[in-house]
């Protein structure tokens, strides 16, 4: 029989499966709260019997990921961090520290197959879908390796979220868990490149989780040269897709954008941009690009970036830009993974 990876469980799903193998609920909560301590095996739950623990070992699994390298920045606190699974892959996620608390990037795929052309994550492709367990730990592995709790979570790492859709949302109801990691909805950014159906899906949820579209252009004919995903679906048919997320979550949506010099950064850009999002509950993430060895792509001039950055606020649109965390130690999605590989 095949183990069962209690990380992937709801408090009250470990209820049932404690049940299942004929032990008191209230057993259930004691090895919840073990788990979300942070305990790597079933030795170091000291107030449970022997026998349970045994029995505990014989049919189910924790689920650890390792740390398997980090660099940690001389610029700022930022620490990256490649994670070795248990099947020998590897993934990539990012902590960075903030005056409102500890954020982490986590990954929710090995690689992806979205094709962007800006992202080290695609290079090589889809490898597998991340278990539930496996996004969770990722947090519950920094969060014990810098001994901090971590408060806002951003699942912008390597892969497409939606394209892993089931994981994800068992991740989403995990993590709120009031006796596990207890990270509210609200401290939580879901970034797409812009699945729609999924969008749809994600929305009917009605989570109030942050929800980030990686845009990063103004017009279809030019989203389509950067990111296939645009052959697929609209820009409009985002928009759309936006506007039934903000009626069903009331939160407000942000767009990604990254600058690609000479690409989609004139005046032209920010124009159409402006137009397209008018009107909408919103804000724009400016992201000057960073450089991918792979890809022929160059950041713009900082003074480039600030005129794009008032002009959109000229036009009414709420906008940032993204400060830059640990440029020093190969911050950006996928690009530290890809080093290793």
């Amino acid at each position: 029989m095949e183990k069962v990876y209690l990380k992937s469980l709801t408090e009250n799903q470990l209820k049932e499966f404690v049940k299942d193998i004929g032990e008191k609920p209230f057993r259930a909560t004691q090895i919840f709260s073990w788990l979300y301590k942070g305990v790597e095996s079933f030795d170091e739950m000291n107030n449970l019997s022997k026998s349970l623990r045994e029995k505990l070992s014989s049919k189910a699994d924790i689920g650890n990921i390792k740390i398997y390298k980090k660099f940690e920045s001389k610029i700022d606190e930022t620490i990256k961090y490649l994670f070795a699974l248990e099947d020998g892959n590897i993934i990539e996620s990012v902590m960075m520290k903030y005056k409102h608390g500890v954020s982490v990037c986590i990954s929710t795929q090995v690689g992806c197959r979205m094709g962007c052309s800006f992202c080290a994550s695609t290079i090589d492709g889809l490898e597998r879908n991340l278990k539930s367990w496996e996004i969770i730990d990722q947090v519950l592995k920094i969060q014990k390796d810098i001994g901090q709790r971590v408060s806002n979570i951003v699942l912008m790492g390597s892969g497409e979220p939606l394209d892993n859709f089931d994981e994800v949302k068992k991740f989403l109801e995990i993590v709120n868990e009031k006796n596990g990691l207890n990270i509210g909805y609200r401290h939580i950014t879901l970034s797409t490149c812009g699945i729609v159906p999924k969008i749809y899906e994600l929305s009917d949820l009605k989570l109030p989780i942050n929800l980030a579209i990686s845009l990063h252009a103004p017009d279809d004919e030019k989203r389509k040269e950067i990111m296939p995903i645009g052959k697929s679906y609209s820009i409009n048919e985002i928009i759309k897709a936006c506007k039934y997320y903000i009626k069903n979550t009331n939160r407000r949506v942000t767009f990604e954008y990254s600058l690609i010099k000479g690409f989609n950064d004139t005046k032209k850009d920010v124009k159409l941009l402006g137009e397209k999002l008018k009107g909408l509950l919103c804000h724009v993430n400016l992201i000057p690009i960073n450089k991918v060895e792979e890809r022929n792509f160059e950041k713009p001039n900082m003074n480039f970036v600030y005129k794009f950055r008032d002009e959109l606020k000229n036009k009414g649109i709420a906008v940032t830009i993204r400060r830059e965390m640990g440029s020093d130690i190969e911050g950006a999605c996928g690009q530290l993974r890809r080093k290793h590989l």
